[in-house]
């Protein structure tokens, strides 16, 4: 196998379980999470890395709605890309911190990416995807009166949006010519920025919110990518999860892990989406992907941990 990856960090890298999410604490969990991206590094592996961005968007949107009286609030797509450079920044920094402690004479690059859709997609007459924080039901009318689609879940109610397809990323023979060049790419953070092609006028923003995995695996395949290593908040993937007969899988297939996710055992809420992202990007001719826990990473990519999936 070649040594380029996409390093896929999953939205609790940035903020843990129990944190507020002050920017001390936003700090912190990115300089531990360059643990596995740092060890690639000095194996050789060129690299692009991704990431989520839901915490850090949903309280862009909750600052929004608080001070809408105060300055227009931005649309979901800007908000978004707040979200990109805020945390390709902190990623950067830590990352070029890291590598000069290392002696490592490497450049680091966030890249603002936008991802094409269609602007037929299905999914688009078809909000989804809950995002952002937990509203009452009093701030949710109002913000329903403010034109945002709300849903309402065990802890309170959470604005609904659609979840497209990714069908190109405009800026993926760019990236491939920066990696090409020996420099780390960070790129389409929380899943990108939605765009639509519009006849006489260009690309135009859409404001939804695009899987972060499916990107991925849609990045992997454009730089031609030999690994997709996704990083999240479970050491393995289970076979019925959460069930007395709950069983990790060591190293699958991509015929039987497709065998799985066709018989509905990953659940669209948590696994689903990821395992769905390695089937595609096997299929359109990786050589593996690995799932594995964030503070795991390294030790997955050698084999001590993690699912590996091959094609």
């Amino acid at each position: 196998m070649g040594k380029k990856a996409v390093v896929a960090l999953g939205g609790n890298a940035l903020i843990k379980a129990g944190q507020k999410g002050t920017i001390y604490e936003q700090f912190a969990n990115t300089r531990a999470s360059m643990k596995t991206i740092l060890e690639m590094i000095k194996d050789g592996w060129e690299l692009l890395i991704t990431h989520g961005n839901g915490p850090q968007v949903g309280a862009i949107l909750l600052q929004n709605q608080c001070a809408k009286t105060v300055t227009p609030p931005m649309p979901l797509g800007i908000c978004v890309a707040e979200s990109q450079g805020l945390i390709g920044y902190m990623i950067q920094q830590c990352l070029l911190n890291a590598l000069k402690k290392e002696n490592i004479d490497k450049s680091v690059i966030a890249v603002i990416t936008q991802v094409v859709i269609d602007g037929n997609d299905p999914h688009l007459t078809h909000p989804s995807k809950p995002i952002g924080p937990y509203f009452s039901k009093k701030e949710a009318e109002e913000m329903i009166r403010d034109g945002y689609q709300m849903i309402e879940q065990q802890r309170g109610w959470r604005i609904l949006v659609p979840s497209p397809e990714p069908l190109r990323i405009v800026e993926g023979a760019s990236i491939r010519k920066i990696i090409d060049d020996g420099i780390i790419v960070i790129a389409s953070g929380g899943g990108g920025l939605a765009v639509q092609e519009k006849p006489n006028w260009g690309l135009d923003g859409v404001e939804v919110v695009i899987d972060k995995d499916l990107t991925a695996a849609k990045l992997a395949e454009e730089i031609q990518a030999d690994l997709l290593l996704i990083l999240t908040d479970v050491e393995k993937i289970y076979r019925m999860y959460n069930t007395p007969e709950q069983t990790p899988i060591d190293t699958i297939s991509l015929q039987k892990i497709k065998s799985y996710y066709d018989n509905h055992e990953f659940p669209e809420g948590s696994m689903g989406p990821k395992v769905n992202a390695a089937i595609r990007f096997l299929e359109k001719g990786g050589k593996k992907v690995i799932i594995s826990h964030i503070d795991k990473g390294w030790e997955a990519l050698i084999g001590e941990t993690g699912t590996h999936i091959l094609p």
